[in-house]
C-alpha cells in the first residue's frame, strides 16, 4: 500500500510539471499575440494618423495656395471699412459747412473766437433771473457735447495736437462759466428770498428744475432754535441743520446737475481702447513674405500705455484701418504723439502712476489710500450734488415804489460751517437725504464720494452713516462739512457678460444682445447709427428716456455709461475684469470680418471660447436670412486665429473640446470664405452687396463691446 502511494504522489509531481509547462507555453503565446496586436494596432494607429496628417497637409497646402486669392478677395470686401472712413470724414465736413450757412446766431465751438465771444458776451451779461440763466446752460451743455464728441471720435489724422488742447480748454471754460452763472442766479433768488417765504415755516424754500439741473434753496428768514430739518418738496432731498445754523443768516442750496464737471476731463473722453493689429493690406504682404517678423511683435504686444493716457486723442479712432499709409512707423509716430499729448492734460495725480506716488507718499499712504476714489475702478453715475452752506445776502427792502438792495462785492459766498478751530462738540454732522434720479441705474449700492478741491480727487472719508434703500431709491447720510457729492458705482459691475448674440433682422440691419449679469442690452443696428432698443432688469424695461433714440456709436456709448450700464471696457479694465485675454490679432480680425458678414450671418458666445486659449477665438455661427428667432440646432461653432479660419465637429453640448474639423470642411485664410463654403448664395449676395456704413457701425460695436474677451 504503501508503494502505491508513493507512485500516486510521483505522478502527480510529474502532473504537476507538465502543467505548469503547459501553462507557461499559453502565456508566452498569449504575450506573443498581444505583442502581435498592439504591433498592429500601433502600425494602424501611425497609419490613421499618417492620413490624417497628409489630409492636414494637404488642407493646408490648399489654403496655401488659396491664401493669396482669399486675402486679395477679403481686401476688396475690406475697401468698404476705408469708404467708411471717407464717408464720416465728409459728414464732419459738411456739418461745419452746414453750421456756417446756418447762422443761427450759436456759435461753432471748434472756432476759438467765436466761443470766446460767446462767452465773453455772457460774462458780460448783468441778468441773472434763474430761467434765463438755465436755458443759456442749455446752450452751454449742448456746446460742451459736441466738443466732447469731437474728441471722442475725430481719427488722429484729423485732428491736430492744438485742436486737441484747445478744446479742452474750451470745454473746462465753458464748465466753469457754467457754474459761475448758477452762482449768480442763486444769489439773486436769495435777496429775493422773501417773495418765495413758506406760508407754514416763515422760511424760504424753491425749487426749480429743467432736465439738466435741479435748484433746492432753502433761506433761514426766521432763525427759530428749533429748526430741525427741511424736506424739499415734489424732488423729496432733505436736510437737518445743525443747532448752530438754525440760528444764523444762512441758506442752504442743493445743486443737483444731470451732469458731472467736476471730475477730471479725462474721465469724459475716453475712446474705445486701441488694440494694435495690422491692416489687411500689412496682411496681404505677410503672405508674400514680407516685413513679417517686426509686425508680429506689434500685434502680440498689449497697449502698454501709462494710465494717464486713457484719454489720450490719438485713440480716439477705434478702427484699425489707417487707409494706405498705415505702417510700423505710422504706429509709432502715433505712439510718440501720444507721449507728448498726456503731459498737456490736466489729470490728477493719483490717476498718472500708481507706483510712483506709493513711492512718494508712504507715509501718508496707510492713512489716505483708503479713502481716494480710483477713476479706473469707481465711475460718478447720475449727476454730481452740490450741497452748500450759504451766507443769506441783504434782502431786496421796498420803499414806496422803490426796490432797494444792499450790493457786496464778494458775490455768493459760502457760510463756514466747522472752523479748524472749533470743538467737535458744537459742530455735529450735517443728516443729508438725496432722492437718486429715475435716469440711472444703481446695480450694487452706491459709493457715497466727496470733492477734494484741493486734491482734485474724490474721496470717501468726512461721510458716514450712509442708508441706501434701494425700493424708495433714496439715500441718507451724514457729512462733517458741507460738500460736492456723488454716488460711484463699480465701472465693471456688468463684466464679464454673460453672453452675448448679434443677428440680421433686414438689409443693413442687425441686432446686438449682451447679456450681463444684472441686465439684457440690446442695441439696433440700422445704415449708419445704432439705437438702444431696451435694456431689462429683472423682466422690467428701464432707461426708458434713452431708448428709442438713434445716434452715432460713441454717442450710444456716453449715454450708456452716463446712465450707469457700462458694457465698455476701457484701457485698464483688464486688471478689474477676470477677462478671457485673446491676441489682438485673432480678437480684431474676428470683428472685421463678422462685421463684413453680419448682414446674413448670427453669431453668438460659445462657451468653448475659453477653453481654445489665447491665440484663437471660437463662436457659433449661423445663416440668418429670416427675421425669427435662431434654434440651437441652427449654429454651428467655428474658430479663428486671425490668419485661418475652421468649422468644428463638436457643438455647445459636447463632452469636451476639440479642434477637430467638421465632416467634409477645410481650412481658410479667412472667416469670409470659410462661411462661403456652407453659406447660401443668398447669403453670399447679401454679404457682397452690405452697405459700408452698415458694416462700419457693427465693428465699432464690436470693439467697445468687446465680446470676444469680456464673456
Amino acid at each position: 500500500a504503501n508503494i502505491k502511494s508513493s507512485g500516486k504522489k510521483k505522478v502527480s509531481k510529474a502532473e504537476q510539471l507538465r502543467l505548469q509547462k503547459e501553462e507557461e507555453e499559453r502565456r508566452l503565446k498569449e504575450e506573443e499575440e498581444a505583442r502581435l496586436q498592439a504591433q498592429q494596432e500601433e502600425a494602424a494607429r501611425l497609419e490613421k494618423e499618417r492620413i490624417e496628417q497628409e489630409q492636414m497637409e494637404n488642407l493646408e497646402a490648399k489654403d496655401q495656395e488659396r491664401r493669396e486669392s482669399e486675402l486679395a478677395e477679403l481686401h476688396s470686401l475690406e475697401q468698404k471699412f476705408l469708404s467708411a472712413q471717407q464717408w464720416k470724414m465728409d459728414y464732419r465736413a459738411n456739418a461745419k459747412w452746414e453750421h456756417y450757412l446756418s447762422c443761427d446766431g450759436s456759435p461753432d465751438p471748434t472756432v476759438l473766437q467765436e466761443i470766446n465771444t460767446f462767452m465773453s458776451l455772457w460774462r458780460e451779461d448783468q441778468n441773472e433771473n434763474i430761467q434765463l440763466v438755465m436755458e443759456k446752460g442749455e446752450q452751454v451743455l449742448n456746446l460742451i457735447e459736441k466738443l466732447q464728441l469731437l474728441l471722442l471720435d475725430t481719427p488722429p489724422n484729423e485732428i491736430t495736437e492744438k485742436e486737441t488742447v484747445q478744446y479742452q480748454e474750451s470745454i473746462l471754460e465753458l464748465q466753469s462759466l457754467l457754474h459761475q452763472k448758477y452762482n449768480g442766479a442763486t444769489e439773486h433768488l436769495l435777496k429775493t428770498a422773501n417773495m418765495y417765504e413758506d406760508s407754514e415755516t416763515g422760511n424760504m424754500q424753491a425749487v426749480i428744475k429743467d432736465k439738466n439741473v435741479t435748484f433746492c434753496i432753502w433761506a433761514n428768514l426766521k432763525k427759530k432754535v428749533r429748526f430741525k430739518h427741511h424736506v424739499f418738496c415734489d424732488v423729496e432731498h432733505g436736510f437737518d441743520l445743525p443747532k448752530s445754523l438754525a440760528v444764523s443768516n444762512v441758506a442752504v442750496r442743493i445743486l443737483h446737475t444731470q451732469y458731472d464737471h467736476v471730475s477730471p476731463l479725462w474721465l469724459h473722453c475716453q475712446s474705445v481702447p486701441k488694440l494694435e493689429v495690422l491692416d489687411s493690406e500689412e496682411l496681404t504682404q505677410h503672405s508674400k513674405g514680407n516685413v513679417e517678423e517686426p509686425e508680429e511683435e506689434k500685434t502680440a504686444k498689449e497697449p502698454s500705455m501709462p494710465a494717464e493716457e486713457v484719454c489720450s486723442d490719438e485713440r480716439k479712432s477705434a478702427s484699425s484701418f489707417k487707409g494706405n499709409s498705415s505702417s510700423i512707423a505710422d504706429i509709432n509716430e502715433a505712439e510718440e504723439k501720444n507721449e507728448k499729448k498726456s503731459e498737456i492734460l490736466d489729470i490728477p495725480s493719483q490717476v498718472q502712476d500708481p507706483l510712483m506716488q506709493e513711492k512718494a507718499n508712504e507715509k501718508e499712504e496707510a492713512i489716505t489710500n483708503d479713502n481716494v476714489v480710483h477713476l479706473q475702478q469707481f465711475v460718478p453715475v447720475g449727476g454730481v450734488y452740490h450741497i452748500d452752506a450759504l451766507q443769506l445776502p441783504p434782502q431786496v427792502k421796498q420803499i414806496k415804489d422803490w426796490n432797494m438792495v444792499e450790493l457786496l462785492d464778494g458775490g455768493l459766498e459760502a457760510y463756514p460751517y466747522r472752523p479748524e478751530e472749533a470743538e467737535e462738540a458744537t459742530h455735529p454732522p450735517i443728516h443729508i437725504t438725496l432722492r437718486l434720479s429715475d435716469h440711472v441705474m444703481y446695480f450694487e449700492d452706491p459709493v457715497i464720494a466727496r470733492w477734494d478741491p484741493a486734491g482734485q480727487q474724490w474721496r470717501t472719508d468726512g461721510i458716514s452713516n450712509v442708508t441706501y434703500k434701494t425700493q424708495e431709491k433714496s439715500i441718507t447720510f451724514e457729512m462733517d462739512a458741507f460738500y460736492t457729492i456723488a454716488l460711484l458705482q463699480d465701472a465693471h459691475c456688468n463684466m464679464p457678460y454673460r453672453a452675448w448674440e448679434l443677428r440680421p433682422t433686414g438689409i443693413d440691419e442687425a441686432l446686438l444682445r449682451v447679456t450681463t449679469v444684472f441686465a439684457t442690452v440690446q442695441i439696433q443696428i440700422k445704415g449708419n447709427q445704432c439705437m438702444l432698443s431696451s435694456v431689462v432688469v429683472e423682466e422690467k424695461d428701464v432707461l426708458s428716456h434713452v431708448t428709442g433714440k438713434w445716434t452715432s456709436p460713441s454717442d450710444l456709448r456716453a449715454v450708456l455709461k452716463k446712465a450707469g450700464v457700462n458694457i465698455f471696457p476701457g484701457e485698464y479694465s483688464h486688471k478689474y475684469v477676470s477677462v478671457n485675454k485673446k491676441a489682438p490679432l485673432a480678437e480684431v480680425r474676428a470683428y472685421q470680418q463678422m462685421a463684413l458678414v453680419a448682414s446674413a450671418f448670427a453669431f453668438a458666445w460659445s462657451k468653448w471660447n475659453v477653453e481654445a486659449g489665447q491665440e484663437k477665438v471660437v463662436f457659433k455661427v449661423s445663416e440668418h436670412l429670416k427675421a425669427d428667432a435662431i434654434e440651437d440646432k441652427d449654429w454651428s461653432l467655428y474658430m479663428f486665429n486671425g490668419q485661418k479660419a475652421q468649422k468644428l465637429k463638436i457643438t455647445e453640448t459636447s463632452e469636451a473640446f476639440s479642434e477637430e474639423l467638421e465632416e467634409d470642411s477645410e481650412f481658410h485664410s479667412t472667416l469670409y470664405h470659410m462661411l462661403k463654403d456652407f453659406g447660401s448664395k443668398e447669403a453670399i449676395d447679401k454679404v457682397e452687396g452690405a452697405s459700408f456704413l452698415f458694416i462700419d457701425v457693427v465693428y465699432q460695436l464690436l470693439l467697445a463691446t468687446r465680446v470676444l474677451t469680456y464673456s
